[in-house]
């Protein structure tokens, strides 16, 4: 594939088709809520950083599972592996389904008007991921606040976004900065904060094997940067009663 290619299968335009939402540009007759749910979808979509093609290509996944099997000096063709290659294909689809969820569909308008200004948090929500470095597997579980500015969004909607950012290759630092980002961008609130707490089977299974070294990571944004006793509040409220993260 030549690099401009690339460059156009992986930009997100105006007139993309994602996950069955067309993003369209809509033209100078429209009336002022049309052009701003376009603008906040638009913005919601760019911070959701998807691949906008038409899906993983199963032909060359198979294949290069295949060639790896080859590689290690196995035989593909015996029984316990005839099939591994489909398998792991169909897998990638379900541990990667991130990059392509589509996230306006996702949150499916459960926005809400509410005369509410104080904290809300979900805690303990746990995800898989996988590392970018060696594709092994990071486990964890997130913790989420925001403090609304007159909108809520529906409580099992956090966890999608959680699940849209890890099921991808991943990294712990941004995977935590993006959810932050997304949340801040979908609801516009004085505030957001995310800790992710996670084990890393990159540093267990292999390299240093530190079975219990666990990762956590932050970002916050509005009140919870600003504001110290915000902050000691969430963290208050997600070290409580917390259990300690195994796998």
């Amino acid at each position: 594939m030549q690099d401009g290619q690339r460059k156009k299968r992986y930009r997100i335009s105006d007139n993309i088709l994602m996950g069955g939402l067309l993003v369209r540009l809509y033209d100078g007759n429209s009336n002022t809520d049309e052009v701003r749910m376009h603008d906040d979808n638009k913005n919601v979509i760019k911070a959701a950083h998807l691949i906008s093609d038409e899906g993983m290509d199963h032909k060359v996944l198979k294949g290069s599972v295949r060639d790896i099997l080859e590689a290690i000096g196995e035989d593909p063709e015996r029984d316990g592996l005839l099939n591994t290659p489909e398998r792991v294909s169909r897998m990638y689809e379900e541990l990667l389904g991130g990059y392509r969820m589509d996230p306006v569909k996702m949150v499916n308008n459960a926005i809400f008007e509410v005369d509410y200004d104080q904290m809300v948090i979900v805690r303990d929500i746990e995800f898989y991921s996988m590392c970018e470095h060696h594709m092994l597997p990071f486990i964890g579980r997130a913790h989420v606040a925001y403090v609304p500015d007159g909108k809520v969004v529906g409580l099992s909607k956090i966890p999608r976004v959680v699940d849209m950012f890890a099921r991808r290759l991943q990294v712990q630092e941004r995977m935590t900065s993006q959810v932050a980002d997304f949340l801040n961008e979908l609801l516009h609130p004085r505030g957001v904060a995310v800790v992710i707490e996670a084990l890393h089977l990159c540093s267990m299974m292999r390299g240093v094997k530190k079975h219990d070294a666990r990762m956590t990571t932050s970002a916050v944004h509005g009140y919870f940067r600003t504001n110290m006793a915000t902050r000691m509040e969430f963290l208050d409220n997600i070290s409580r009663a917390a259990e300690p993260l195994h796998i």
